[in-house]
């Protein structure tokens, strides 16, 4: 079985801090943050115990892409990508809120609305529509950005500025950034024949100035549908052919398991892991539009170790 990133306990001179999420690892030294895009795994807030090969490099190369084709909307926190599982950027201190933004009623909100709800996290969903349609305009649906091992919650906007988690001021600019950003992954998705369907963004700030930060328009963080056949696919209610870690989620729900207490994840077999490499490998070439090249993987701490070091002695 090919050698996938799963743990990182690098010391790094000046090194303040190491946070550990479901699949990067963070390193705080001096004012500057050095995530490592590991290849553990994450669905329904549960990290599986197997990692997937190259899922760590595809995903942090597909985000510092995205970063560098919107940095003229909003600035970001990147400030380069010394190995392909690692990109080093500002430390900025993080809004406590997601900015989760949907230009189609699918997912968690299609449930919600299913259920008999017309009012997501303070926005008003119009009767009458169906799984999979486009809004009439785009839709911001925040979320709380939990700690981890807890759930993001739904959260409205009112509920955003009264209880002072974004001051309006702020709140403003979220929204406006939110919008544009998802406008440009659409254009970009659009020339790849892909339709972003949703997708988040998270923010923070850095000497009194927004900034852009962690990842975006990975499959990770995103939904996509094939344009080719949506509008047919959507007329006789079938399944959107997309592109997202969705195919994850079904593999562990036919098998039982949806994160909840007293449930068991099912058997990860070098075949599963290897499939599931591979899917992620389609997503890369489909959204990226080019073709994934694999790192060397043999001693891939070493790499990653010795490459952020020869950084870090160079700024």
């Amino acid at each position: 079985m090919k050698q996938a990133l799963t743990k990182t306990e690098f010391q790094f001179p000046g090194q303040t801090n190491l946070y550990k999420g479901k699949v990067r690892d963070v390193y705080s030294i001096g004012d500057k943050l050095v995530m490592v895009a590991t290849d553990r795994i994450s669905a329904f807030d549960v990290v599986l115990p197997k990692g997937i090969p190259y899922k760590g490099q595809m995903l942090n190369q597909i985000a510092a892409k995205f970063l560098d084709a919107t940095a003229d909307i909003v600035p970001n926190w990147k400030m380069a990508t010394p190995d392909p599982m690692v990109t080093v950027g500002i430390r900025c201190e993080g809004f406590p809120v997601e900015m989760i933004v949907r230009g189609y009623l699918c997912g968690s909100a299609w449930r919600t609305y299913k259920s008999g709800v017309r009012e997501i996290c303070g926005v008003k969903i119009p009767e009458g529509m169906k799984e999979n349609q486009q809004f009439p305009t785009p839709i911001i649906t925040p979320t709380t950005k939990a700690a981890q091992g807890l759930h993001d919650e739904d959260i409205s906007k009112e509920e955003i500025l009264a209880q002072g988690l974004v001051s309006a001021e702020d709140y403003a600019l979220l929204e406006k950034y939110t919008m544009a950003l998802f406008l440009r992954g659409s254009e970009m998705a659009a020339k790849r024949g892909l339709i972003l369907v949703d997708t988040k963004y998270e923010f923070g700030k850095y000497d009194g100035e927004i900034y852009l930060i962690d990842e975006i328009h990975t499959p990770d963080s995103s939904r996509y549908f094939y344009a080719e056949g949506y509008q047919e696919r959507f007329e006789k209610g079938e399944e959107q052919k997309q592109l997202s870690k969705e195919f994850v989620r079904i593999w562990l729900m036919d098998n039982g398991f949806q994160g909840k207490a007293g449930q068991t994840v099912p058997e990860m077999t070098d075949e599963i892991v290897e499939g599931i490499s591979e899917r992620y490998i389609e997503l890369y070439e489909n959204i990226v539009g080019e073709k994934f090249i694999k790192e060397d993987i043999s001693n891939i701490e070493a790499r990653i170790e010795k490459n952020i070091s020869d950084y870090l002695k160079t700024v």
